[in-house]
């Protein structure tokens, strides 16, 4: 469902974009998604002079439940000191908490088009 965007993410920033096609729930129960991308994160890190990557330029990224993927791999990986530092990561109305939805991010933004409060 990503490809073009990442294609697009690709061509447009002259970067190597890997994207992870992780298990689905509810056919796969919690952690196979978070599993599946840590596994190809770790070995990504792992073997980056075979894609001849700058290790000093690896990012993660997610949107809405790949977002919350994406920060658990990035905890996940910080102060490893077996594998390079993560860049960065790039979360896009990433799903990080849904046990109080007054916070105030959740009012500031509470009318900002396709995420209304209301849905």
């Amino acid at each position: 469902s990503h490809e073009r965007i990442c294609q697009y993410i690709a061509e447009e920033s002259d970067s190597l974009v890997v994207s992870v096609g992780y298990r689905l729930a509810p056919e796969h129960k919690y952690p196979a998604a978070y599993e599946d991308c840590l596994s190809a994160t770790q070995h990504f890190l792992q073997h980056l002079q075979h894609y001849a990557v700058d290790p000093a330029r690896v990012t993660v990224c997610g949107d809405s439940a790949g977002g919350n993927l994406a920060a658990a791999v990035s905890q996940s990986l910080a102060g490893r000191p077996d594998l390079p530092r993560l860049r960065a990561q790039i979360l896009i109305y990433p799903g990080l908490q849904a046990l109080d939805f007054n916070l105030p991010s959740y009012q500031q933004n509470r009318g900002v088009p396709l995420l209304f409060r209301e849905r």
